[in-house]
């Protein structure tokens, strides 16, 4: 049973070859790239909208210096949003439950960032290591702390966001299977399982947006400390 709750982690294939480049270009062929006249339809107008708001509001308390990342992280956040939700349909596969998938868009991003703090400013990137006021004999001690703080940073990107779509689509699969097995014999039990499994699905959307607007934010923040 075990097994079977986790096989839905699995990278689905065809013919031997893994479907999981398929999952990620997936999103690039859903939203609708502009147009050559003025005129666009409501669709496009409601994507410019959501972008620009959401830039807005990311890189707010960010100098101009940041502002250069604003169509990366826009994308991401797109990109991330949509291989969460596309992964609750039937018969899908979720990308983002895979931890080396997760960390592969955290560590360029978090080491991108840090080389441009040190190469940009290094003694303010330095100055985090060590907060001002630190009394001399903890100085090494909390150089050590600090160091291995920064260092989690892309593992705690990567692992937040898979901890987080892995629980709910077992959650999902859990009572999925609950309400199917008491179909048949307990019809009160089997509706409320069905009720619990229809708010479910909405929290699920709703995570799979919120950790998504989560890991950019997170990596605003560290943008917002070495720019």
């Amino acid at each position: 049973m075990t097994m079977n709750l986790f096989n839905q982690f699995l990278s689905p294939t065809f013919l031997g070859l893994p479907l999981i480049a398929i999952a990620l270009m997936a999103p690039c062929l859903l939203y609708p790239s502009p147009a050559p006249w003025w005129q666009s339809n409501r669709w496009t107008t409601l994507q410019n909208w959501f972008i620009g708001s959401f830039i807005k509001q990311i890189l707010s308390p960010i100098n101009t210096k940041g502002h250069s990342w604003a169509l990366l992280l826009a994308t991401l956040m797109v990109f991330l949003i949509t291989l969460n939700t596309l992964g609750l349909l039937p018969y899908t596969f979720t990308p983002t439950t895979q931890l080396s998938l997760n960390m592969a868009f955290a560590v360029p991003l978090w080491l991108a960032i840090v080389i441009m703090g040190f190469r940009n400013s290094p003694t303010h990137a330095l100055g985090h290591l060590l907060p001002e006021g630190t009394p001399t004999p903890l100085v090494p001690i909390l150089i050590i702390i600090e160091s291995i703080s920064l260092l989690i940073r892309p593992l705690a990107l990567g692992v937040r966001l898979t901890a987080n779509l892995t629980a709910g689509h077992l959650l999902i699969q859990l009572v999925s299977s609950a309400a199917f097995s008491l179909l048949l014999s307990q019809t009160t039990a089997a509706s409320l399982a069905v009720s619990l499994l229809l708010l479910l699905t909405i929290l699920e959307i709703a995570v799979a947006m919120i950790q998504a607007y989560v890991f950019v934010l997170l990596l605003s923040l560290y943008l917002q400390e070495n720019v």
